[in-house]
This record gives structure tokens, sequence and C-alpha cells, in this order.
């Protein structure tokens, strides 16, 4: 009897001391790294990351950076001593890639990432640059089927799953992927949704998307918390390939600006921790009290999130995060990932190393202040002597939109340029289309370039042609109409033009929708190959006189 009565008080006061003891538990640590808009960057690019000068802060230098054989290195690194941790992406992992990944769909690029060991990411808008089959085919595996089977060893398809959390079927009301993933460090769950931005429909090719809804990322994620909530989950990391802008340093968030601002704060306080992407920026950020990172672009960065799990309540007690370079001169290779990288390049090199030709010097993308840029005049250029001609097309006009200009192409010492120089610049491999407009669609075209007013697209235009806009006028009636030019003459509201554009503008892509009511389609060369011919036919190259685009105000 009194043996029994000891055992009930002893359980008693265990019972009242239990919640206590779980109060001072010991906190799990989790640590995240975090990614995003790598874009096939298996080599370092060649602009590395610019920062701010820890010697002079009034300065900026360039430390080269990137390449997947050093990244694995750091990812390998920043693993350490830390039992619980997790790799993540918020998107663009894929698309818009130099050659040496895109010549083969992107396999290679999702086999190193694979072999790092990323687990998650979000969808990029990026990611359906090829159509959602082809995104498909990149979680599943198989061959692409147009080209076949073309890499070293069969593709297998992602060991990392991806995330669509807004990303909607219309046939079925389903998400294309699983909105969400949880994983458990030491019993505690974690929810990573993941999703893209809702403006993907409009930066991408109208064909690839027609199926799908992309809906709002904030009521979507909004929506998720109550079923996470039932199933046990506090601890909520969005990965959301949509951005901002800062002011500071790689590390630093003295100020923001854009999507991301507005986003992070209509999200449920259920969310912890934000990783971002999409506007290539480098920052580690609070917004509406909750961390939120972006690492850059390329390779360049990898994030590091440091986060403190509470046992008892299973949620985010605190998190930290710093981006950490991916510098080329201090970081070994991954042995894995050369070997990798070498079984490709013994496919592509004789292509990728076919001469083009010479540049006087650096072709920039960087626009000036009424939107022109060296290398998409020589782009537009190049399109327009692919479809002059009467056998060709008979274009009098070319344009090509500047984001579809990735990169400059850098002179080098000897000034050469390669096929792989030109395909980093062209890397979506689109189909130039010629057809007839009215002078006056093309004012109605023209004007559709600020259709979204956050970001203006000012398309390139080739030699010949001319004109103003007025930056004080309202949407709809910027361009000045009398100072529309071809060749030294007006342009003529009811007459016809032959123009160029490549197929993801003739599909109505980045907004311009006049380009899809084009007659007479002509169906000519892809744009990187036109360009490829330009060098051949005009090296070296050098920047243009420029001045095609005036802008007033």
């Amino acid at each position: 009897m009194r043996r029994s009565r000891l055992s009930l008080v002893a359980a008693a006061m265990l019972s009242l001391a239990g919640p206590c003891l779980a109060q001072t538990a010991a906190p799990v640590d989790l640590r995240i790294l975090a990614i995003n808009d790598f874009h096939g960057y298996l080599r370092p690019p060649p602009g590395g990351i610019r920062i701010t000068d820890p010697e002079d802060r009034t300065k900026k230098i360039v430390v080269p950076a990137g390449g997947s054989e050093r990244m694995a290195t750091l990812v390998k690194q920043l693993r350490e001593g830390h039992k619980n941790n997790i790799f993540v992406a918020a998107g663009d992992l894929i698309g818009a890639s130099p050659f040496l990944s895109a010549m083969f769909h992107d396999e290679p690029t999702i086999e190193s990432l694979s072999m790092m060991g990323l687990a998650i990411s979000s969808v990029g808008n990026h990611e359906f640059d090829e159509g959602k089959d082809e995104l498909l085919r990149m979680q599943n595996g198989g061959c692409n089927p147009v080209d076949k089977c073309q890499g070293p060893h069969p593709f297998t398809g992602a060991k990392f799953r991806y995330l669509a959390a807004s990303t909607i079927e219309k046939a079925t009301g389903t998400t294309l992927f699983p909105p969400y993933e949880i994983k458990e460090f030491d019993g505690i769950p974690v929810a990573f949704i993941g999703l893209t931005l809702k403006n993907t429909p409009n930066l991408v090719s109208p064909v690839g998307v027609a199926n799908l809804e992309f809906r709002d990322e904030a009521e979507t994620v909004n929506a998720l918390v109550p079923e996470l909530k039932a199933r046990g989950v506090e601890a909520i990391v969005v990965l959301i390939h949509e951005g901002g802008f800062p002011t500071g340093d790689y590390n630093e968030c003295p100020g923001i600006s854009g999507p991301i601002v507005d986003i992070v704060k209509k999200f449920d306080r259920a969310v912890d921790i934000v990783v971002s992407g999409h506007t290539h920026q480098a920052y580690v950020c609070e917004i509406d009290g909750r961390l939120v990172t972006s690492a850059d672009k390329y390779g360049t960065l990898v994030t590091a999130i440091d986060v403190q799990l509470d046992p008892r309540t299973r949620d985010v007690i605190s998190a930290k995060a710093a981006n950490t370079i991916v510098r080329v001169a201090t970081t070994a290779k991954d042995p894995e990932q050369s070997a990798l990288l070498e079984a490709y390049d013994r496919l592509a090199a004789p292509l990728a190393n076919r001469p083009a030709g010479a540049v006087m010097e650096t072709l920039s993308r960087t626009p000036n202040e009424a939107g022109e840029s060296s290398l998409g005049d020589i782009v537009a250029d190049a399109q327009l002597a692919a479809t002059a001609a009467a056998a060709t097309g008979g274009a009098v006009i070319a344009f090509t939109n500047p984001g579809g200009v990735r990169t400059d192409i850098v002179r080098r010492e000897d000034g050469a340029v390669t096929y792989a120089d030109i395909f980093a610049s062209q890397p979506f491999r689109n189909q130039l289309v010629t057809m007839t407009l009215t002078g006056r669609q093309l004012k109605e075209m023209l004007e559709q370039q600020w259709t979204d007013p956050k970001r203006a697209r000012v398309l390139q235009v080739s030699k010949g042609f001319a004109y103003a806009w007025d930056a004080a006028k309202p949407d709809g009636d910027r361009i000045i109409a009398e100072r529309m030019w071809l060749e030294g003459k007006p342009i003529d509201p009811a007459a016809n033009y032959r123009v160029t554009v490549n197929n993801y503008l003739a599909e109505g892509g980045d907004g311009f929708t006049v380009f899809t009511q084009g007659t007479a389609q002509r169906f000519g060369v892809y744009d990187v190959d036109a360009l490829f011919a330009y060098f051949k036919d005009n090296s070296p190259v050098g920047p243009t006189a420029g001045q095609r685009i005036q802008r007033i105000n």
C-alpha cells in the first residue's frame, strides 16, 4: 500500500514537472542551405559577383565565383557539423542556360544538383521555357521527344522534388507538382512550400503554359496554413520564385523594394522564413518580422540559414542567415562534379568550340537610359540579316526582347568568339518568325513595352529603324508617332511592313499581344544560328552607333 502510494505521488510529481522539463529542453538546430536562379551555370559565370570592397566601402569589386564543382564543395563544407540540414532552392535552376547545359536540355544541371544533395526546389518561370511536358521530364526522366537521348548516360530525372503550390492544371484543378513537403528534424516537422510568381504567363511562351493557371502567391500560402497546422506543423518555410531589389551588400538589407515586400507582408503569421529569387539579387533581410533571403544568381552564393526549433511548440525560435561566396580562387573542385562535366564536355566540345568570329570590344547587354544596348542592337541586326531576303521573309525591321539577350559577349585577349559564346547570349533557341504588320500596329506594339508598369520591356531594334518615346506621357501614349522612322522615312500608319521577331514574341510573350495579329507568317532559322552567321559574315564585330531609340524627358 505504502509503495503504491509513493508511486502515485512520484507519478504526479513527474506529470507536473513534465511541461517544465519540456520548456527547458535544448532547442533543435537546423541548417537550411539555399540557392536560386542557377540557370545552368555549371561553370563560373564570366562576371563573377560584384560586391562592396571590404578595404574601401565606397568602391565595388568583382570576385570570380560560381560553378557546380566549387559549389558542391562549399555545400559539403557548410553541412559539416550540422546533424540536421537540408539543401533547397527557389527556382530557375534551369532555362536561359549556357551551352554546356542547354545543348542537353539542361539534363547536366539536373544531374549536378541531384549529386549535390538538393532536396527541394520551387518552380521558377524559366523552368517552363520548354513547356510543361519538358519540365515534367526534368522531374521524372527519359529522353527528349525531339532530340532523343544525347547525353553520356540515360537521364533518370531529378533526385530532388519540385514543388508548385500556385501552379494549377486547369483540366484537373490540381497542382502540377506537390504544393509542399514536410521534413522531420529530431521529430519536429518543418513544412517547405514551393511556388513561382503569379506573373509567369507573361514571362514565358504562352503555348508552354496554355493549360496552367498561376494563382496569387500570398493567397496560396495562406490557404495551406490550416492544412499544415492540422498535420502538426508549426515551422513553415516558403521557397518563392519572386524577389526584391536591395540597396546594400550581399549580406545586408538597409532597404529593399519590389514585389517580395508586399507578398511577405500578406503572408499568414505562421510563415517563419522566406527563401526568394527571380530578381538576381543578393540579400539577407527582415521583412515584417520574417527572415527573407536571396543568393544572387548563377551559383555565385550559397545561403546558410541557421534555425532553432522549440521541441515543445515545434515552432521556430530564431533564424539567422549568411550568404557565402562560392570563391573560385580558394574553393577546391569536387571530383564527382568534375567527372560529370567532363563527360558532357566530350560530347559538346566539337560544336561549342567552333569559331564564330571576333569582337573589337565587349558587347554589353546593359541598356542605356532609353533602353537600348549594344548587344541588343547586334542581335536585332543579325535577325534582320537572316530574314531580309525575299526568299527568307523579306523583313525590313527586326525586334528582339531584352530578356532574351542573356549575357554579354565578353572580349577575350585575342578577341575570338566561339559558338558557345554566341549561345550563352541567345540560349533559348527560339525560331525566327517574319510577319506583316501595319504602321499603326507597330505603334500599338511599341506602346506595349510598358504593359507591366513595374518592369518596362524595351525591345531592341534593327538598323534602319528608329523611334522616340516620351517618359512623361501616360501608358498607351508614349511613342511619338511622327518620330517613328524607317530608312529616314516616317512610318505610314496605313502601310504594311515585314517584321521579324522570335517565336516567343510571335506568340505574345512579354505581353506583346500585337505580334499575334501579324499576317503572312514565315518561319526561319533559330535566333542563335542567325547571330552565329552574322558573326561569321561581319567579324570583327563592334558596338553600333546606337541612338536607334530616343528617350524624351
